[in-house]
């Protein structure tokens, strides 16, 4: 079941990265009526230098061995982004055996007292499915109070996409909702699109969100994390923070995300003040 969905993926993929290139980008000719945008299958396999049947059979999902020269032809046929060349090759060595990971629904007391020292700034820690594993008092008060959640809702990527307070929050909720997306898209390429935690978080969003629904077959995928974040929080009004993602080394499945205030509309004044406010632990 996993290679039949990984194999489906790897289509989808190469297809709508082939409807989005325009002959013109690509230095061919508009030859008559095009049933579908961009480029053609010939004319792709033509560009990468390999065989319109094998590729024929690639896009179809069909089980074919994929060396790492041809991955290179097409992501360089492609114009793919360093980000979407790595999602092919994850996508496409079927020879590879993925590795296992440790999935951890919550932190250590050491964890812990990491989050609590970084006040006043937010933080939390998230793991390889963007479950929200642990979280300081200033991210509960800037973001969403996570302990009030359920273990299903404290996730990443089905807040951004769900909870109202979220759509409010953020000033531009569109562009935040969309990388979400598309890195939850790309993490699953490395830990397995078709287990079981991914199609039911996916599948659940696609019957909860229209716009997921809609932005899901895109195919956008992103690997990075760092980011600016303007947020319209209903008790300080404007926060503008950069989010900045820690490995923990002892477990590279999780990441200490932090959000740190940057010299604008007195946010670090806010988040000390945030800070202050709160009962001790």
């Amino acid at each position: 079941m996993y290679e039949d969905q990984r194999r489906n993926e790897l289509a989808q993929f190469l297809r709508t990265r082939r409807e989005r290139l325009l002959p013109s980008q690509v230095h061919l000719p508009e030859r008559g009526r095009r049933r579908t945008p961009g480029l053609r299958r010939e004319e792709l396999a033509n560009l990468a230098g390999v065989g319109l049947t094998w590729y024929t059979k690639l896009e179809q999902g069909q089980a074919i061995q994929v060396s790492s020269q041809v991955l290179e032809s097409l992501a360089q046929a492609l114009q793919l982004s360093p980000d979407e060349r790595r999602h092919l090759f994850v996508l496409a060595r079927e020879h590879l055996p993925l590795l296992k990971h440790t999935y951890v629904r919550q932190i250590s007391p050491d964890l812990q007292c990491i989050l609590d020292a970084l006040l006043p700034n937010p933080a939390v820690i998230m793991n390889e499915r963007w479950d929200i594993v642990g979280w300081n008092r200033n991210a509960a008060q800037v973001f969403v109070d996570y302990g009030q959640l359920s273990d299903w809702e404290r996730n990443h990527v089905w807040l951004i996409f769900t909870h109202p307070a979220l759509r409010t929050l953020y000033t531009n909720w569109e562009s935040t909702a969309r990388r979400a997306l598309s890195l939850f898209r790309a993490s699953a390429g490395h830990n397995g699109a078709g287990e079981p935690w991914f199609i039911e978080r996916r599948d659940r969003l696609m019957e909860t969100s229209s716009e997921f629904r809609a932005w899901w077959n895109l195919h956008e995928v992103s690997e990075g994390y760092s980011g600016r974040k303007e947020l319209n929080h209903p008790l300080v009004g404007l926060l503008i923070l950069k989010s900045t993602p820690l490995l923990v080394a002892d477990n590279p499945n999780l990441r200490i995300f932090v959000y740190m205030a940057l010299p604008e509309a007195n946010s670090e004044q806010k988040l000390t003040r945030f800070a202050l406010s709160l009962p001790k632990a």
